[in-house]
């Protein structure tokens, strides 16, 4: 649909004999000759809460002054847009959807100087981001003409002159708010000099400064804006667009309004500080326009705590060195939220719970923060990271438990479990431990017991530290039963997160907060770049799930008691791993600089207790695994849980599915570990029945805790068993019989294990490198390479040895 140009009609001394040339996209004759009505949408029907500007538009609607809402976001392209942009976004776009109207994108492109082709193509990419579709993308440097003829028709009614006087001249005869302006000596010069100057400007005829045209108005007149403002003026510089086809542009005051008009924009909506100059656009669209004429509503603009939105020092921020480019995580722009991680939806819901008023006031980014946290909890898979990694030791760790079961998402954990790896070593955080408990410490500490999430309870047998007192390793004990339950007798004193050490995949993380320690940097001395936080950007080395690598880098994901995070855009989408946090799980910002510390002693905590210093907000909570399930199906898992100490996150699915509950009811009583047997239904079983439909007709409980004995007892890999699964599942076949057949073992010859070992680390020199560098978390890339190698033959405990020794061998 093209863009309707409206017929130009002014008062009775300006009556116009032709309509004016379409510009900025095609007419859409279907729509002219049958245009829609807008309608008042009923309260459920509202995207936009009711606010001053929704009654104006359901008075202009029901009195018939409008027949249909037509509104627009018309940004300058000299610069990103930002979060304040897209509040007016919002709000144009939901109101013109709300009503059945139309909404354009304009670009306000009348000043050669500051314009670009890069920011037009920023504006489009921003909002298509938003997931906003303009109904017509226009240009006011398309309407140059049609302007041009409007400032003539000025001129012709004696509405207009050209000034010949210079631009200090002018600013100081415009008088102050006390005294009244001084005419310029140029005012009343005849219509017919000042047509024929006009038209000599536009020739291109004089240098720049030498004429304005001006409007014709009142020079003392109490509003200064109405003292003779000027229109246009001489620039004899190349239009982006327009190249050097005009040597005169309109000002922004001319040009807005009447681009408003010939588009047919019905409410023009503007921040507050354009309030004085909607005196000018009621002249101007009053003098050159019929009803219904477009009016100017001026709302409160977005003001954010503890940043700026100001392109000037924005763009400051970005020349000075002080942020990494435009697109910077910590920048209010909409390409810095983008890669930030921010969904869409999130700055979407932000602008609708801003409101629109016309009070200015502040807004705390906690806000927003809490948009972006309702936007990707339903929907961020959950997995574990460690930030700042110090080694857990454990013993007493079951010897057929290498990896426990956990939901992606708590609220459904049957819909699908990951699996962790576990061994008998991990790390944790660094403040996750204390050697010496401050108060109100409720974490690891000699003599203390916590669960390990979705894993063990262990309690902490002795904690290494260095010269200094910091933590360099901790020990703890796995007690018995702990799967799912706690102990008798033993007080739990939280739930903390952890990484397998070796299978764990290295990762940066990267810890974004506010970019100014003050909410309002320019209420305060100095210059506003002396308030810039110097903890806005932290950066961590540290292990996350190897789970991660199998997902889209789009993945957006809650790192457990750490807050969402994805993977950079730029710098972390190759092998490199890098990840941005995007949101804390809790505000805990303003706690933070008055939080009170503790002394550390040999725990090394002589940071806030909470929020931990890694700008992490780390809860010790844990989601009950069960609160999605129906009573029923709650009791079958407490009894999974309580009588055959299952997982609760195996449980779960296993009690959701009653063909999963027979195969485990019979595989037990066949004599399969129950928890053994929980982990492959709830992962391996449940991944065949979502692909096939149901449980193949060949597998039963009883084929199952064959297929297990085989693990159980050395024959068969974990990985080898997991092969043969589906084989089994189809045909029904005897697992025992089928390894007979294809004559498959656990490879356990020294030799070979130990030539494929140094064939991984002989095709993978620069890994090796790293590893004796101090890169400790390749040894699971290693161990995995000679897997790969074995087709999952080789005994993993024997390989995790065998890789350790060839890698430490040489080193030093």
């Amino acid at each position: 649909m093209g863009v309707r140009r409206r017929r130009l009609v002014a008062d009775a001394s300006l009556v116009v004999a032709r309509r004016p040339a379409r510009f900025g996209a095609q007419e859409d004759d279907a729509s002219v000759s049958s245009p829609r009505t807008s309608r008042i949408p009923a309260a459920h029907e509202r995207s936009v809460p009711p606010n001053f500007v929704t009654e104006v538009i359901d008075a202009d609607l029901a009195s018939g002054r409008v027949e249909r809402v037509v509104t627009r976001f018309p940004p300058e392209p000299n610069g990103y847009l930002h979060i304040g942009h897209a509040k007016a976004i919002c709000l144009n776009y939901g109101l013109a959807r709300d009503y059945g109207g139309r909404f354009n994108l304009r670009m306000d492109d009348t000043n050669p100087t500051t314009e670009d082709p890069e920011f037009v193509r920023s504006i489009q990419d921003d909002i298509a981001w938003l997931g906003l579709e303009w109904d017509e993308l226009c240009y006011a440097s398309d309407g140059f003409e049609e302007l041009f003829a409007l400032a003539l028709r000025l001129v012709e009614a004696g509405h207009a002159y050209v000034d010949s006087q210079s631009e200090e001249a002018i600013r100081d005869g415009r008088g102050t708010l006390t005294e009244p302006g001084t005419p310029s000596p140029y005012r009343d010069r005849s219509v017919e000099e000042n047509l024929d100057l006009f038209r000599r400007m536009r020739a291109g005829e004089f240098p720049d400064g030498a004429h304005v045209l001006r409007a014709k108005i009142d020079m003392a007149s109490p509003v200064i804006v109405l003292r003779d403002p000027v229109l246009y003026r001489i620039k004899h510089a190349h239009h982006y667009r327009s190249g050097d086809a005009w040597p005169i542009y309109p000002l922004y005051d001319f040009a807005h309004p009447l681009t408003d008009a010939l588009e047919g924009i019905t409410h023009s909506l503007c921040t507050l500080e354009f309030d004085n100059n909607r005196a000018v656009y009621d002249w101007l669209v009053g003098h050159l326009f019929p009803e219904p004429r477009p009016r100017q509503y001026e709302f409160a603009r977005l003001v954010l705590d503890h940043t700026v939105m100001s392109k000037r020092k924005l763009s400051a921020l970005v020349k000075g060195g002080f942020v990494d480019g435009w697109d910077d995580p910590r920048m209010p722009t909409i390409a810095g939220l983008r890669r930030r991680g921010v969904p869409p939806e999130a700055v979407r819901t932000f602008a609708t719970r801003v409101g629109v008023t016309k009070s200015l006031s502040r807004t705390s980014p906690a806000l927003l923060d809490e948009s972006v946290r309702d936007a990707l909890n339903p929907v961020a898979p959950r997995v574990m990271a460690v930030l700042d990694p110090v080694p857990l030791e454990l013993t007493g760790l079951p010897r057929h438990v290498d990896v426990v079961l956990a939901p992606r998402f708590p609220d459904d954990p049957a819909s699908a479990v990951r699996e962790v790896p576990i061994s008998k070593r991990l790390v944790i955080e660094r403040d996750d431990v204390a050697l010496e408990p401050p108060e109100g410490f409720k974490r690891l500490a000699p003599g203390r017991a916590v669960r390990l999430r979705h894993a063990f309870v262990v309690r902490c047998d002795a904690v290494d530290v260095d010269a200094s007192g910091r933590v360099e390793r901790v020990h703890a004990t796995v007690l018995p039963d702990s799967l799912g339950a706690n102990p008798a007798g033993e007080r739990v004193w939280s739930a903390i997160h952890w990484v397998d050490a070796e299978a764990g995949a290295e990762a940066t993380f990267r810890l974004y907060d506010r970019l100014f320690d003050v909410p309002n940097p320019d209420a305060v001395g100095g210059t506003f770049t002396d308030h810039l936080a110097s903890d806005s950007r932290l950066e961590r080395q540290g292990l996350v799930e190897p789970s991660v690598l199998r997902d889209g880098p789009d993945t957006r994901y809650q790192f457990e008691r750490l807050g969402y995070f994805w993977r950079d855009p730029r710098d972390g989408r190759d092998d490199t791993l890098v990840f941005a946090r995007i949101v804390p799980l809790k505000d805990g910002w303003a706690k933070r600089r008055d939080a009170p510390t503790s002394a550390g002693g040999d725990g090394g905590l002589a940071t806030p207790v909470a929020p931990a210093p890694s700008g992490a907000s780390l809860d010790t909570t844990e989601v009950h695994p069960f609160a999605h399930l129906d009573a029923g199906a709650r009791a079958t898992a407490e009894r999974l849980r309580d009588r055959h100490g299952v997982d609760p996150a195996a449980a779960a699915p296993i009690a959701s599915s009653s063909e999963l509950a027979a195969l485990f009811a019979d595989g037990v009583a066949a004599g399969a570990p129950a928890t053994d047997l929980a982990t492959w239904l709830a992962n391996d079983v449940q991944r065949l029945t979502r692909a096939h439909g149901g449980v193949p007709a060949g597998l039963s409980g009883t084929l199952l805790a064959r297929l297990l004995a085989l693990v159980d007892d050395g024959r068969l890999t974990l990985r080898m068993a997991r092969a043969l699964l589906d084989e089994v599942a189809h045909s029904g076949e005897d697992p025992e019989a089928l390894v007979a057949e294809r004559g498959l073992s656990v490879q356990g010859d020294p030799a070979a294990l130990a030539a494929w070992v140094e064939r991984a680390l002989a095709e993978h020199p620069a890994e090796v490198a790293a590893y004796r560098g101090g890169k400790r978390g390749l040894h699971g890339f290693f161990v995995g390479q000679v897997m790969r190698a074995s087709q999952g033959r080789a005994d993993p405990a024997a390989v995790q040895d065998a890789v350790r020794e060839a890698l430490e061998r040489d080193e030093g």
